[in-house]
């Protein structure tokens, strides 16, 4: 390392790999990221891509984007980026806003000619001076020439080669913060097995990439990160979607019931499937069927047959299963749907982030159809989520939605991976023998929960069908009595109304004697709870409560939010969650809303800055 480098130590730093999207630049980013993970570090990533199949190359649609935030304390990607790696012109002009004004930015010399320029719609030759970037440290490098030098000899052709300048970048920002190749080698190992070749040459190149950085003399700040001491045991980097489909087979290891997805690919969900399709070896079964109601309604058949079923999907999907779920809330069946929201309405921003879907899983089916609705707040948590949902379905005999979205099913974080051993034993409420000697009916129920007794099929002696027309509550025979149908009604309400005395009550972080009380729910956790601690640390009393139950809520969410004299619902959508919380507890007055649809997560500045202007009115 030059002897002029800068060496900047700090708790945590934020990258942004950015490029067209054939650059590589996803790829580039969850490997260093994991190799991050690997050696200690927190980490927070998002990936940011188009929903486009292939814009123009070097245009500023067609710009694809990962920002990994590492260090300690880390609970969001970052606002704005320590580091930018900017492989074209487009890729600079599009994250300008992303980047810190004493930034690091690395761009490809190769990428930066006239013709380039021109593609991203800039003006002049001097792209830095133009969006009035005068303050980063640029690092200039012919990325794209020395990929191709580096493997001259490789036999591979041009097009397989470019294809490995990521790994240069890459490699480049490992001399940049310092961290071992060996584990990237591993990693790429096990993606390109059966590709030799193509392993080679990414190595060949992210050793050269590395290399050069070491050798350079340029005076560019480097970064040291400090690692966190960790509870031992295990840990890998996990977004998201895998986390709800390990939290799934997890559930399905402490129920003693086999898993089935019954489910249809859909932006930003299919890696749910993709995940749980290889898991043959844990007796996981798998249906992709031919649309989204066949595939919830396969999985319906599944838990009648005795499974722990599950669909997945999103937005546009939920709103098709709608008819299927009210059918499983009829019959009373357990049975898990994962939604993970995205921009809307209708197709919307398919690659994007919103949480415009709360009302719809609380309310978008025919008649009164109440089901369990939880949320997920981070990739990790993702897991968690599941296996409550998994339990509560099992045990309630009910649907339960779990909420995720885009930007935690597509983030990632370190992740411990947890012992069976510390998550509860899952106990189903089966039918038993003694019930047939009390004249057993499919909807005889347990006198304190309300739930319905399970009986599976070939249970000797419980012979049953179920079906989407009213049941009468006693015989279990088609009924169209109307007070039979209110009593119904209400035990199918009641049933869910029980589960809030089985959930966790709301926790109050932050400074619980603050005058102002932030509200959140789901994936916005990260950046709420990084606003208030910064707000504290200020001296400015902000407390926080955030909402993982939302249907039923929490016994105490009432006596908190009646607590503080202002409270102020966060949440990307137009106040979903604000209005069902004004609807459940009538006459709160201290209720403000901040929201944002943008397809974006909030940024930490804006959080706190709105808490500050509403701390001084």
């Amino acid at each position: 390392m030059s002897e002029q480098t800068n060496v900047k130590e700090l708790e945590k730093v934020v990258i942004r790999f950015s490029g067209d999207s054939g650059d590589g630049m996803q790829l580039a980013g969850n490997l260093f990221s994991n190799i991050s993970a690997a050696i200690g570090n927190e980490i927070s990533t998002f990936p940011d891509y188009p929903a486009e199949i292939r814009a123009p190359q070097g245009t500023l649609g067609g710009v694809s984007g990962f920002q990994v935030h590492i260090g300690k304390g880390v609970y969001t990607p970052g606002d704005k980026a320590d580091v930018l790696v900017a492989m074209n012109p487009a890729a600079l002009k599009t994250n300008t806003k992303y980047v810190k004004p004493n930034a690091v930015v690395i761009i490809d010399t190769d990428s930066f000619q006239k013709n380039d320029l021109e593609k991203a719609a800039f003006l002049t030759e001097d792209p830095f001076k133009e969006l009035n970037m005068n303050s980063v440290q640029v690092v200039p490098v012919a990325i794209t020439s020395l990929v191709k030098d580096s493997l001259a000899d490789s036999g591979l052709d041009n097009k397989t080669i470019l294809r490995c300048k990521n790994m240069f970048a890459l490699g480049l920002i490992c001399w940049l913060f310092d961290r071992p190749l060996d584990q990237a080698a591993h990693l790429l190992k096990n993606k390109f097995a059966k590709k030799p070749s193509v392993l080679e040459a990414n190595i060949k190149v992210m050793t050269d990439g590395y290399n050069y950085g070491n050798n350079i003399h340029a005076s560019v700040s480097t970064y040291r990160i400090e690692t966190k001491s960790a509870k031992k045991g295990f840990y890998t980097d996990v977004n998201g979607n895998r986390a709800t489909a390990l939290g799934l087979i997890a559930a399905s290891e402490k129920s003693g019931l086999p898993l089935f997805l019954g489910s249809y690919p859909i932006t930003p969900a299919s890696d749910i499937l993709h995940e749980l399709a290889k898991r043959k070896d844990l007796g996981v079964k798998v249906v992709q069927a031919e649309d989204e109601i066949a595939g919830i309604c396969t999985a319906i058949g599944a838990s009648f047959a005795g499974n722990l079923a599950a669909t997945s999907t999103s937005g546009p999907g939920l709103a098709l299963k709608s008819e299927a779920i009210g059918l499983a809330v009829m019959a009373e069946l357990p049975l898990v749907i994962i939604d993970v929201q995205r921009g809307g309405p209708s197709t919307g921003l398919p690659t994007k982030s919103e949480q415009t879907d709360l009302l719809q899983a609380l309310y978008g089916r025919n008649g009164e159809s109440p089901v369990v609705v939880l949320a997920a707040s981070t990739p990790t948590n993702c897991f968690d989520m599941a296996f409550v949902a998994s339990k509560i379905a099992l045990e309630h005999m009910t649907p339960v939605i779990l909420l995720t979205d885009a930007f935690i099913a597509n983030g990632s974080s370190a992740w411990r991976i947890p012992e069976m051993e510390e998550y509860p034993e899952i106990h189903p409420q089966y039918v038993y023998n003694d019930l047939l000697k009390d004249n057993w009916k499919p909807y005889k129920r347990n006198p304190e929960t309300n739930v319905r007794y399970w009986a599976i099929p070939g249970t000797e002696g419980f012979m049953h069908r179920l079906g989407g027309l009213e049941k009468d509550c006693i015989t279990s025979a088609i009924s169209t009595d109307p007070a039979n149908h209110q009593k119904m009604t209400d035990m199918r309400q009641a049933k869910i109304d029980y589960i809030a005395n089985e959930i966790p009550e709301l926790e109050i972080l932050g400074n619980p004697e603050a005058d102002l009380l932030v509200v959140g729910w789901g994936g916005t956790y990260g950046h709420l709870y990084s606003a208030v601690e910064s707000m504290n640390a200020i001296g400015k009393k902000v407390a926080m409560v955030h909402f993982n139950y939302i249907n039923p809520m929490p016994k105490n969410t009432e006596e908190i939010l009646r607590r503080y004299k202002k409270v102020v619902v966060c949440e990307l959508n137009n106040g979903q969650f604000a209005t069902q919380l004004c609807a459940k507890i009538p006459g709160l007055t201290n209720v403000s809303r901040f929201n944002k649809v943008q397809g974006q997560p909030f940024m930490v500045s804006e959080l706190t800055d709105h808490f500050s202007k509403l701390m001084e009115e």
